[in-house]
């Protein structure tokens, strides 16, 4: 699959809420993996590291995740406008 491919998806707002909180749990799971790697600190008692090369690899993932929570939230807010 062409990594460069868009499609779009239609959902409905409780359906694309569950998808924004999914995509918010990857992001915090990578931010607080970069956390573990930087510190030494785990951010709750059950944490679970990532699995990732390094501290940079992990702040990556992170970003991405919340650069694609922007986008579909630009996008929701495109379509909520009357």
């Amino acid at each position: 699959m062409p990594i460069d491919k868009e499609y779009i998806i239609r959902l409905n707002a409780f359906d694309l809420g569950q998808l924004l909180d999914g995509l918010e749990v990857r992001a915090r799971a990578w931010r607080d993996t970069a956390n573990y790697l930087e510190t030494g600190e785990a951010s709750s008692p059950d944490f679970v590291a990532e699995e990732c090369n390094d501290t940079a690899e992990a702040h990556k993932l992170a970003e991405h995740y919340e650069w694609i929570i922007a986008l579909v939230l630009e996008q929701q807010t495109q379509q909520d406008r009357p």
